[in-house]
């Protein structure tokens, strides 16, 4: 069946048009939202409400503004930009501490146990300049955005930044030695 008549009969509500379409689609758009949320389960509920949204809004596409995937995928990367900027999104985030220093705790292979916990990092933290410890603090500790912290610190957000690389590598090479 040709796409053009199977997007027809979608607008028209025909829901094995629909079946048809989410079936072609749903993988992709699913994988986009991943991509975005970096969340597999969230994805899969964020795609489910972006096809029954299309399946609403089915009269709004209009081929001569574009393509049918360009137009679900659009709709879907809005969805999920929205979820990333909801507040209950960033609450489920913040209490992530040490799992933000999971990955340069296992870059290093023969660190020893003591460092893989909360207060092991928090010591290996404490070692640095205190311009450090007090962002490291604020972003991985107490869930600050980098916006945040900056106005929190009073500095530039360009400043926050630049620190923050600077001392997540300088905490990489301490766990190096």
């Amino acid at each position: 069946m040709q796409l053009e008549v199977l997007i027809t009969r979608f607008q028209q509500k025909d829901a094995s048009a629909f079946e048809m379409l989410y079936g072609m689609y749903a993988e992709n758009i699913c994988g986009v939202i991943n991509t975005i949320v970096r969340d597999e389960a969230l994805a899969q509920e964020l795609c489910q409400d972006v096809f029954v949204k299309v399946w609403h809004n089915a009269a709004s596409y209009n081929s001569a503004k574009g393509r049918f995937f360009t137009w679900i995928l659009n709709i879907a990367r809005n969805a999920a930009i929205d979820e990333m900027r909801s507040k209950s999104y960033k609450n489920q985030k913040k209490n992530l501490s040490a799992d933000s220093f999971v990955g340069i705790l296992e870059q290093v292979g023969n660190a020893d146990e003591a460092t893989t916990d909360v207060a092991g990092i928090r010591a290996l933290i404490n070692r640095l300049k205190q311009r450090c410890v007090e962002i490291i603090d604020l972003l991985y500790f107490k869930g600050y955005t980098q916006k945040e912290v900056a106005e929190e610190l009073e500095i530039p957000l360009g400043t926050v930044k630049t620190r923050n690389r600077s001392c997540i590598s300088q905490l990489r090479e301490s766990l190096k030695k």
